[in-house]
């Protein structure tokens, strides 16, 4: 049985091909306006998962003071090559930096506080999104929002693809090669609220070889995050904002 090595870790096809696969999930269209209505113009935003700078650098683009935050360094190398990328008033007002959401303390306070696509789902239920939703109020004035994309736990209980041999997703690459993505192994602990994928990366040739793949483990749990947001000081200011039908952005005002 080939090895399954943690989804985003260094070398990993998930981290490699982050932006590509992101780019064709249409589960995540519209998200940048949503967080962008969210904080006053050219307001301080706080990212937490920000991963290679997709928002990061989208909404500084949009006039908004924006610091994202990474645990993962291959992933934060790519985000700071785009940030390096952007033209000089943008790049001015983005900023990444290395760090774990669950015990952050940068010192200042953010209008907007966001933990974009699944990012909180990655951490179990329990002290873990305690943590993170102080660090969300840590970082939030009186009357600040902070904003987190969870699963819909109807999606993560269901069942994997009936032929784990057939790609859920199919990519174009350069020099005519494609991106495969298989669904081998799918389970949801409903009593934990775990979801387990190992997904595997697959990378063929213009003949069809597979030249290079990669199996990852990819973790989301699941609680009702109206709990440790309340433990935080946190309330909630409007219904939930659905997402690409498998998710929502549920929003939190501090008292």
């Amino acid at each position: 049985m080939a090895k399954v090595a943690p989804y985003y870790a260094a070398g990993s096809l998930s981290a490699a091909f982050y932006d590509r696969v992101t780019a064709a999930d249409p589960t995540l269209v519209g998200d940048e306006q949503v967080y962008a209505g969210l904080a006053p113009p050219e307001g301080a935003i706080l990212e937490l998962g920000a991963g290679t700078g997709r928002l990061t650098a989208a909404l500084a683009a949009r006039g908004h003071d924006v610091t994202g935050v990474d645990i993962s360094p291959a992933m934060l190398a790519q985000g700071r090559a785009r940030i390096e990328a952007l033209a000089p008033g943008v790049r001015a007002r983005a900023q990444l930096v290395r760090g774990d959401m669950t015990a952050l303390d940068l010192k200042r306070a953010f209008d907007l506080v966001i933990c974009p696509f699944f990012t909180l789902a990655h951490v179990p239920g329990g002290a873990a999104w305690r943590n993170t939703f102080a660090t969300a109020a840590r970082h939030l004035g009186p009357g600040g929002l902070a904003a987190f994309h969870l699963p819909k736990p109807d999606i993560m209980r269901l069942p994997g693809p009936a032929d784990p041999s057939r790609p859920v997703m199919e990519l174009a690459l350069e020099d005519g090669r494609r991106l495969l993505l298989f669904v081998r192994e799918r389970r949801f602990r409903e009593g934990v609220g775990r979801l387990d994928q190992v997904i595997e990366y697959a990378v063929a040739d213009a003949a069809g070889r597979i030249v290079r793949k990669s199996a990852e483990r990819l973790t989301y749990w699941w609680t009702d995050p109206e709990p440790p947001a309340a433990a935080a000081g946190l309330v909630r200011d409007r219904d939930p904002i659905e997402l690409g039908g498998v998710g929502a952005i549920q929003v939190f005002r501090k008292t």
